[in-house]
């Protein structure tokens, strides 16, 4: 490669290690890129462990692999671990939220270093106290002296569900909220409580639930049948636990959206396929995940990585109506 490119070895190493800023220019990177195309070079990152001491895998903890979301996290974490001849290696709590056992033995020999989600955060026990770098996602950025972080803007994709659905002329809105104490899910709480007191409408009221639709159900269900006058509108914190409400709905014989109106969170696959279609908001769970990987990148290359936010959206679908009470 560098007779074809005309450079040194050593220029070549600099530039495949990804340690040329400020040591070779930008027009010799592109010259030695160009030619590591031309002769379809892959790095062979198990000697280059050797020769570094340095695995170049990234471990990404999350809470369990039975998500779509934290799939797409992977992909998009994947993507920008591959540009720069890194690996990247998922760690599932089994039982979904909690501690795990160190799948390695010793992390600190194994890793450079990790990207975990909060709501995995327990699991990051397993590695003790080894100095990895670490990037949070969907953590509290405000933590004094705390890893970077990457998080998507959960309260205002809270925000703007609830603008919706007050827009619709929603006033009696039941919060199906997810039974995880973690800051993205406080976050949602909050955001709705805080939307709904700026507008003058009453507060919702908040039934909690496990991260599956069974239980979803039943927190719709009580929702639902509670005293007083019946909600027109059932606010989930996430894709799954709308489809739960869903079905709790229709248990009660009501019909959606012509009874209770119901939006999720997450635009999951799921969303499509209920009938009617959920509306929900948008997480862009690769751009997650690209940001997540260049983050620990910044890092390990002794760069600084600073808080990212990425935007979501709004998908109004068949799933809301106007309130008709």
């Amino acid at each position: 490669m560098a007779r074809v490119a005309g450079v040194s070895q050593a220029t070549v190493s600099l530039v495949l290690g990804d340690k040329w800023r400020g040591r070779v220019s930008e027009r010799t990177v592109a010259v030695v890129r160009a030619a590591a195309g031309e002769l379809d070079y892959r790095p062979n990152l198990a000697a280059r462990s050797l020769r570094l001491g340095a695995t170049r895998t990234a471990l990404l903890v999350v809470p369990a692999l039975t998500h779509e979301y934290f799939a797409r996290v992977y992909a998009g974490a994947a993507k920008v671990a591959d540009e720069h001849g890194f690996g990247v290696v998922l760690y599932p709590s089994p039982a979904g939220i909690g501690p795990a056992r160190d799948p390695f033995g010793s992390a600190r020999t194994a890793i450079d270093g990790v990207i975990a989600s909060s709501m995995a955060a327990d699991a990051l026990a397993a590695f003790g106290d080894g100095g990895l770098p670490l990037v949070m996602l969907d953590s509290n950025p405000g933590v004094p002296g705390g890893p970077p972080t990457v998080n998507l803007a959960v309260a205002d994709g809270m925000r703007q569900v609830t603008r919706h659905l007050l827009a619709l002329g929603h006033r009696r809105i039941a919060h199906i909220a997810a039974d995880v104490d973690t800051w993205t899910f406080r976050v949602r709480t909050d955001a709705v409580a805080a939307e709904l007191a700026a507008a003058g409408a009453p507060a919702a009221q908040r039934y909690a639930s496990a991260l599956n639709v069974a239980a979803a159900r039943d927190a719709a269900v009580r929702a639902l049948s509670a005293p007083g006058p019946r909600p027109t509108a059932l606010l989930c914190d996430d894709d799954i636990l709308a489809a739960g409400a869903c079905k709790g709905a229709r248990a009660l014989g009501l019909r959606v959206p012509d009874d209770v109106s119901v939006s999720g969170f997450d635009d999951l696959s799921l969303a499509t396929a209920l009938d009617p279609e959920l509306t929900t908001v948008r997480l862009p769970a690769e751009s997650i995940g690209e940001h997540g990987m260049a983050a620990l990148l910044a890092l390990l290359a002794g760069r600084p990585a600073p808080p990212v936010e990425l935007p979501l959206t709004l998908l109004p679908r068949a799933s809301t109506a106007p309130a008709l009470a």
